[in-house]
């Protein structure tokens, strides 16, 4: 075989190459399929999230709403909130809490002290006013539990699970994540609320 017709034969074969479709369309999805994939996996991931944050904290609201009754169970609450979770989360772990204040203005503030250097801790000889009665200073006022009649409850729910759809190649992967919900409620007037205490103390 000469050259020329060597070349021409490649030239030829190089046409007919140029001409083929029947494998494009299997090599266009090879490449495109991963990415549509991943993105695919990565808004159906956004959805969940999204839904679980809405379920969370639609069960918190109703459950703060059962716990304001003089007749409240805060165990079948907690278990309503949790069973509700994991409808949406399998196996995921739901933790509450509850915090009780006497007032709304309350919530999350630290008890009355003479903060003679301005750092905001009660240091050891600064005196404070033991309002929740519990013999020393605190920087959250607030009481654990469900608190008495006419109270404000601080619940707090957190919600540690794992994710149902895996982004691969992405941080999005099989780590644990963490969502909390909470509501703030007042207890109805069921009976005479319980002020703060006066009593008089000193840091350590």
């Amino acid at each position: 075989m000469t050259r020329a017709c060597a070349i021409t034969r490649l030239a030829g074969l190089w046409r007919r190459l140029r001409r083929e479709r029947r494998a494009v369309t299997a090599v266009e999805f090879a490449v495109a399929a991963p990415v549509l994939l991943v993105l695919l996996l990565g808004i159906y991931d956004m959805g969940h999230t999204a839904y679980l944050g809405a379920v969370l904290h639609g069960a918190v609201q109703q459950a703060g709403r059962s716990d304001a009754l003089e007749t409240s169970d805060t165990a079948a609450a907690d278990a309503y909130v949790t069973r509700i979770v994991r409808g949406v989360a399998p196996g995921a772990k739901v933790t509450a809490t509850r915090v009780s204040y006497y007032d709304f203005a309350d919530v999350e503030r630290s008890e009355a002290w003479n903060d003679n250097n301005n750092n905001g801790i009660c240091d050891k000889g600064e005196s404070y006013t033991d309002e929740n009665k519990n013999g020393h200073w605190d920087e959250d006022i607030g009481k654990s539990g469900n608190g008495g009649a006419n109270d404000v409850v601080l619940y707090t729910v957190k919600v540690t699970y794992k994710p149902v759809f895996s982004v691969p190649f992405t941080t999005l992967t099989d780590g644990e994540r963490t969502m909390t919900a909470s509501a703030v409620k007042k207890n109805q007037p069921y009976a005479l609320q319980q002020k703060y205490g006066s009593a008089a103390g000193t840091c350590p």
